[in-house]
Protein backbone atom coordinates (compact mmCIF):
# COMPACT_ATOMS: atom_id res chain seq x y z
CA UNK A 1 0.00 0.00 0.00
CA UNK A 2 1.34 3.45 -0.76
CA UNK A 3 2.76 5.77 2.20
CA UNK A 4 -0.20 8.67 2.16
CA UNK A 5 1.12 11.91 1.23
CA UNK A 6 1.46 14.65 3.70
CA UNK A 7 1.64 18.03 2.98
CA UNK A 8 3.19 20.31 5.84
CA UNK A 9 1.56 23.93 5.56
CA UNK A 10 1.05 27.21 7.72
CA UNK A 11 -2.16 27.05 9.90
CA UNK A 12 -5.40 28.72 9.57
CA UNK A 13 -7.12 31.64 11.26
CA UNK A 14 -9.35 34.15 10.24
CA UNK A 15 -11.87 31.41 9.24
CA UNK A 16 -9.39 30.10 6.22
CA UNK A 17 -7.90 26.90 6.76
CA UNK A 18 -4.35 28.67 5.90
CA UNK A 19 -3.17 32.15 6.55
CA UNK A 20 -0.26 31.37 3.92
CA UNK A 21 -1.23 32.03 -0.21
CA UNK A 22 0.94 29.48 -1.42
CA UNK A 23 0.00 26.50 1.19
CA UNK A 24 -3.87 27.51 0.09
CA UNK A 25 -3.15 27.11 -3.73
CA UNK A 26 -2.11 23.17 -2.74
CA UNK A 27 -4.99 22.97 -0.56
CA UNK A 28 -7.83 23.65 -2.59
CA UNK A 29 -6.52 21.90 -5.49
CA UNK A 30 -5.90 19.30 -3.33
CA UNK A 31 -9.67 19.26 -2.56
CA UNK A 32 -11.12 20.27 -6.17
CA UNK A 33 -8.91 16.93 -7.46
CA UNK A 34 -9.93 14.88 -4.83
CA UNK A 35 -6.15 14.09 -3.80
CA UNK A 36 -5.63 11.95 -0.61
CA UNK A 37 -3.67 14.77 1.82
CA UNK A 38 -2.70 14.25 4.80
CA UNK A 39 -2.43 17.70 6.26
CA UNK A 40 0.45 18.41 8.91
CA UNK A 41 -0.08 21.90 10.29
CA UNK A 42 2.75 24.10 11.56
CA UNK A 43 3.38 24.92 15.18
CA UNK A 44 5.95 25.96 17.38
CA UNK A 45 6.71 21.73 17.56
CA UNK A 46 7.40 21.44 13.76
CA UNK A 47 10.44 19.31 12.76
CA UNK A 48 9.71 19.00 9.39
CA UNK A 49 11.73 18.54 6.22
CA UNK A 50 13.44 21.96 5.18
CA UNK A 51 12.34 23.54 1.96
CA UNK A 52 9.98 26.46 1.08
CA UNK A 53 6.58 25.45 2.85
CA UNK A 54 4.44 23.99 1.37
CA UNK A 55 6.37 20.96 1.28
CA UNK A 56 4.73 17.59 -0.12
CA UNK A 57 6.83 14.46 1.25
CA UNK A 58 5.91 11.49 -0.91
CA UNK A 59 7.51 8.02 -0.95
CA UNK A 60 10.75 9.50 -2.94
CA UNK A 61 11.18 12.52 -0.92
CA UNK A 62 9.59 15.92 -1.21
CA UNK A 63 8.47 18.06 -3.24
CA UNK A 64 8.22 22.15 -2.73
CA UNK A 65 6.85 25.66 -4.48
CA UNK A 66 2.75 24.91 -5.39
CA UNK A 67 3.41 24.34 -9.29
CA UNK A 68 5.47 21.33 -8.73
CA UNK A 69 3.57 19.92 -6.20
CA UNK A 70 0.38 20.52 -8.61
CA UNK A 71 2.55 18.92 -11.36
CA UNK A 72 3.50 15.62 -9.34
CA UNK A 73 -0.90 15.14 -8.23
CA UNK A 74 -1.69 15.53 -11.45
CA UNK A 75 1.17 12.52 -12.17
CA UNK A 76 -0.70 10.56 -9.75
CA UNK A 77 -3.94 10.91 -12.02
CA UNK A 78 -5.23 13.58 -9.31
CA UNK A 79 -6.47 16.06 -11.96
CA UNK A 80 -8.87 19.38 -11.88
CA UNK A 81 -8.32 20.09 -15.19
CA UNK A 82 -9.37 17.17 -17.12
CA UNK A 83 -12.22 18.06 -18.16
CA UNK A 84 -10.86 21.69 -19.70
CA UNK A 85 -10.28 22.19 -23.31
CA UNK A 86 -6.90 23.26 -24.50
CA UNK A 87 -7.42 27.04 -24.78
CA UNK A 88 -9.10 26.86 -21.22
CA UNK A 89 -5.49 25.44 -20.49
CA UNK A 90 -3.83 28.26 -22.11
CA UNK A 91 -6.02 30.66 -19.90
CA UNK A 92 -5.28 29.09 -16.97
CA UNK A 93 -1.41 29.52 -17.44
CA UNK A 94 -1.98 33.10 -18.40
CA UNK A 95 -3.62 34.25 -16.14
CA UNK A 96 -1.65 32.26 -13.31
CA UNK A 97 1.43 34.59 -14.74
CA UNK A 98 -0.65 37.48 -14.39
CA UNK A 99 -1.40 36.59 -11.17
CA UNK A 100 2.34 35.83 -9.90
CA UNK A 101 3.37 39.15 -12.29
CA UNK A 102 0.53 41.54 -11.24
CA UNK A 103 -1.15 40.86 -7.93
CA UNK A 104 1.62 38.46 -5.78
CA UNK A 105 3.98 41.55 -4.74
CA UNK A 106 0.54 43.56 -3.74
CA UNK A 107 0.06 40.26 -1.66
CA UNK A 108 3.71 39.97 -0.17
CA UNK A 109 3.77 44.06 0.51
CA UNK A 110 0.25 44.22 2.49
CA UNK A 111 1.28 40.84 4.65
CA UNK A 112 4.78 41.40 5.07
CA UNK A 113 6.01 44.85 4.37
CA UNK A 114 3.87 47.01 5.16
CA UNK A 115 4.59 48.19 8.53
CA UNK A 116 1.33 48.58 10.55
CA UNK A 117 0.01 44.99 8.98
CA UNK A 118 3.49 43.69 9.49
CA UNK A 119 4.23 44.44 13.46
CA UNK A 120 0.31 44.04 14.51
CA UNK A 121 -0.77 40.66 12.66
CA UNK A 122 2.43 39.50 10.23
CA UNK A 123 5.15 38.61 13.00
CA UNK A 124 3.06 38.70 15.97
CA UNK A 125 1.33 35.05 14.29
CA UNK A 126 4.16 33.67 12.35
CA UNK A 127 6.12 33.65 15.50
CA UNK A 128 3.46 32.17 17.83
CA UNK A 129 3.96 28.58 15.37
CA UNK A 130 7.95 29.29 15.31
CA UNK A 131 10.20 27.70 17.90
CA UNK A 132 11.78 29.98 20.32
CA UNK A 133 14.40 31.31 19.62
CA UNK A 134 13.94 31.00 15.79
CA UNK A 135 10.25 32.82 16.61
CA UNK A 136 12.57 36.14 16.65
CA UNK A 137 14.37 35.80 14.14
CA UNK A 138 12.39 34.25 10.83
CA UNK A 139 9.62 36.58 10.68
CA UNK A 140 12.46 39.05 9.77
CA UNK A 141 14.22 36.95 7.62
CA UNK A 142 10.70 35.87 5.99
CA UNK A 143 9.91 39.97 5.91
CA UNK A 144 13.27 40.61 4.18
CA UNK A 145 12.74 38.03 1.57
CA UNK A 146 9.29 39.40 0.43
CA UNK A 147 11.35 42.62 0.25
CA UNK A 148 13.93 41.08 -2.03
CA UNK A 149 11.75 39.43 -3.95
CA UNK A 150 9.10 42.51 -4.83
CA UNK A 151 12.45 44.25 -5.59
CA UNK A 152 13.46 41.52 -8.01
CA UNK A 153 10.16 41.50 -10.06
CA UNK A 154 9.20 44.75 -9.63
CA UNK A 155 12.40 47.28 -8.86
CA UNK A 156 13.96 47.68 -12.41
CA UNK A 157 14.54 51.01 -13.81
CA UNK A 158 13.59 53.54 -12.90
CA UNK A 159 11.95 51.82 -9.69
CA UNK A 160 14.44 51.05 -7.36
CA UNK A 161 13.02 51.56 -4.17
CA UNK A 162 10.55 49.60 -2.04
CA UNK A 163 8.77 53.63 -1.90
CA UNK A 164 8.69 54.06 -5.77
CA UNK A 165 7.65 50.68 -6.29
CA UNK A 166 4.60 50.77 -3.61
CA UNK A 167 2.42 52.81 -5.55
CA UNK A 168 2.62 51.08 -9.04
CA UNK A 169 2.65 47.43 -7.58
CA UNK A 170 -0.91 48.76 -6.18
CA UNK A 171 -1.98 50.03 -9.22
CA UNK A 172 -0.95 46.78 -11.03
CA UNK A 173 -3.09 44.68 -8.54
CA UNK A 174 -6.28 46.79 -8.40
CA UNK A 175 -5.60 46.34 -12.65
CA UNK A 176 -5.32 42.49 -12.16
CA UNK A 177 -8.29 42.20 -9.90
CA UNK A 178 -10.47 44.06 -12.20
CA UNK A 179 -9.45 41.37 -15.35
CA UNK A 180 -10.22 38.13 -12.79
CA UNK A 181 -13.81 39.48 -11.62
CA UNK A 182 -14.65 40.58 -15.41
CA UNK A 183 -13.38 37.52 -16.00
CA UNK A 184 -15.67 35.07 -13.64
CA UNK A 185 -18.79 37.21 -14.29
CA UNK A 186 -21.62 35.48 -13.14
CA UNK A 187 -20.38 31.86 -13.10
CA UNK A 188 -19.71 29.72 -10.14
CA UNK A 189 -16.46 29.27 -11.54
CA UNK A 190 -13.53 30.75 -14.16
CA UNK A 191 -14.37 27.57 -16.11
CA UNK A 192 -17.97 26.61 -15.22
CA UNK A 193 -19.63 24.83 -12.61
CA UNK A 194 -16.51 23.27 -12.02
CA UNK A 195 -13.20 24.30 -9.91
CA UNK A 196 -9.75 24.69 -11.58
CA UNK A 197 -6.26 24.93 -11.27
CA UNK A 198 -6.98 28.79 -12.02
CA UNK A 199 -9.44 28.84 -9.00
CA UNK A 200 -7.16 27.13 -6.84
CA UNK A 201 -4.95 29.84 -7.61
CA UNK A 202 -7.29 32.94 -7.56
CA UNK A 203 -8.75 31.65 -4.12
CA UNK A 204 -5.54 31.43 -2.57
CA UNK A 205 -4.04 34.88 -3.57
CA UNK A 206 -7.46 36.65 -2.52
CA UNK A 207 -8.21 34.61 0.88
CA UNK A 208 -6.03 36.02 2.65
CA UNK A 209 -6.00 39.58 2.00
CA UNK A 210 -10.27 39.27 1.61
CA UNK A 211 -10.69 37.55 5.46
CA UNK A 212 -7.30 38.64 7.50
CA UNK A 213 -8.12 41.74 9.53
CA UNK A 214 -5.32 44.56 9.02
CA UNK A 215 -4.92 47.88 9.81
CA UNK A 216 -3.86 48.97 6.35
CA UNK A 217 -6.53 47.74 3.98
CA UNK A 218 -5.94 49.79 1.10
CA UNK A 219 -5.88 46.60 -1.43
CA UNK A 220 -8.56 44.97 0.71
CA UNK A 221 -11.04 47.42 0.49
CA UNK A 222 -10.80 47.27 -3.33
CA UNK A 223 -11.48 43.90 -3.45
CA UNK A 224 -14.58 43.62 -1.19
CA UNK A 225 -16.12 45.92 -3.46
CA UNK A 226 -15.82 42.93 -6.40
CA UNK A 227 -18.76 41.26 -4.90
CA UNK A 228 -18.23 38.09 -7.32
CA UNK A 229 -14.62 37.26 -6.57
CA UNK A 230 -15.73 37.35 -2.52
CA UNK A 231 -17.76 35.09 -2.90
CA UNK A 232 -15.93 32.78 -4.89
CA UNK A 233 -13.66 32.80 -2.08
CA UNK A 234 -16.87 32.19 0.20
CA UNK A 235 -18.55 29.19 -1.85
CA UNK A 236 -15.19 27.18 -1.88
CA UNK A 237 -14.77 27.85 1.93
CA UNK A 238 -17.95 27.33 2.73
CA UNK A 239 -18.24 23.91 0.05
CA UNK A 240 -14.90 22.86 0.35
CA UNK A 241 -13.49 23.60 3.66
CA UNK A 242 -16.24 22.79 6.63
CA UNK A 243 -14.99 20.33 8.17
CA UNK A 244 -11.84 17.70 8.49
CA UNK A 245 -7.78 18.56 9.10
CA UNK A 246 -8.33 21.00 6.60
CA UNK A 247 -11.38 23.06 7.76
CA UNK A 248 -12.06 26.02 9.62
CA UNK A 249 -10.57 26.89 12.41
CA UNK A 250 -12.91 26.40 15.48
CA UNK A 251 -12.35 30.32 16.69
CA UNK A 252 -14.36 33.08 15.66
CA UNK A 253 -12.66 36.30 14.67
CA UNK A 254 -12.79 38.11 17.91
CA UNK A 255 -11.30 35.44 19.84
CA UNK A 256 -8.53 35.21 17.18
CA UNK A 257 -8.19 38.82 17.28
CA UNK A 258 -7.98 39.05 21.21
CA UNK A 259 -5.48 36.15 20.93
CA UNK A 260 -3.50 38.44 18.37
CA UNK A 261 -3.70 41.26 20.19
CA UNK A 262 -1.89 39.66 23.41
CA UNK A 263 0.68 37.58 21.08
CA UNK A 264 1.50 40.82 19.82
CA UNK A 265 2.56 42.27 23.04
CA UNK A 266 4.56 39.38 23.94
CA UNK A 267 6.49 39.27 20.89
CA UNK A 268 7.27 43.05 21.15
CA UNK A 269 8.33 42.38 24.54
CA UNK A 270 10.77 39.54 23.54
CA UNK A 271 12.40 41.68 20.53
CA UNK A 272 12.76 44.77 23.00
CA UNK A 273 14.47 42.71 25.32
CA UNK A 274 16.58 40.77 22.51
CA UNK A 275 17.37 44.69 21.34
CA UNK A 276 18.27 46.17 24.41
CA UNK A 277 20.88 43.34 25.13
CA UNK A 278 22.61 43.83 22.11
CA UNK A 279 22.54 47.54 22.23
CA UNK A 280 24.34 47.07 25.69
CA UNK A 281 26.61 44.71 24.52
CA UNK A 282 27.79 47.14 21.73
CA UNK A 283 28.16 50.12 23.81
CA UNK A 284 30.00 47.94 26.36
CA UNK A 285 31.88 45.50 25.15
CA UNK A 286 34.27 43.28 26.95
CA UNK A 287 37.86 43.86 26.64
CA UNK A 288 39.29 41.12 25.02
CA UNK A 289 42.07 41.36 27.50
CA UNK A 290 39.96 41.22 30.10
CA UNK A 291 37.62 38.28 29.58
CA UNK A 292 41.08 36.25 28.83
CA UNK A 293 42.75 37.08 31.61
CA UNK A 294 43.54 34.13 34.36
CA UNK A 295 42.02 34.72 37.55
CA UNK A 296 43.96 34.87 40.81
CA UNK A 297 43.53 33.69 44.01
CA UNK A 298 43.92 36.18 46.82
CA UNK A 299 47.03 35.83 48.63
CA UNK A 300 47.50 34.76 51.97
CA UNK A 301 48.98 37.59 54.82
CA UNK A 302 52.15 35.49 56.02
CA UNK A 303 51.44 34.98 60.12
CA UNK A 304 54.66 35.59 62.21
CA UNK A 305 55.69 33.57 65.19
CA UNK A 306 56.40 34.72 68.47
CA UNK A 307 58.81 33.64 70.98
CA UNK A 308 58.05 32.35 74.07
CA UNK A 309 58.68 35.23 76.42
CA UNK A 310 57.05 37.95 73.85
CA UNK A 311 53.91 35.30 73.95
CA UNK A 312 53.64 36.12 77.85
CA UNK A 313 54.69 39.63 77.33
CA UNK A 314 51.92 40.37 75.07
CA UNK A 315 49.32 38.04 77.13
CA UNK A 316 50.41 40.41 80.35
CA UNK A 317 49.67 43.46 77.80
CA UNK A 318 46.07 42.00 76.98
CA UNK A 319 45.18 41.67 80.84
CA UNK A 320 46.57 45.25 82.50
CA UNK A 321 44.05 47.54 82.60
Amino acid sequence: MAAPLELSCWGGGWGLPSVHSESLVVMAYAKFSGAPLKVNVIDNTWRGPRGDVPILTTEDGIVSQPAKILNFLRKQKYNADCELSAKQGADTLAYIALLEEKLLPAVLHTFWVENDNYFTVTKPWFASRIPFPLSLILPGRMSRGALNRILLTRGEPPLYHIQEVEAQIYRDAKECLNLLSNRLGTSQFFFGDTPSTLDAYVFGFLAPLYKVRFPKVHLQEHLKQLSNLCRLCDDILGSYFRHGPMGISPAGPEMIDVNLRKLTQLVNKESNLIEKVAFLHHCFPMDDNLRQSPQLLPRKLPTLKLTPAEEENNSLQRLSP
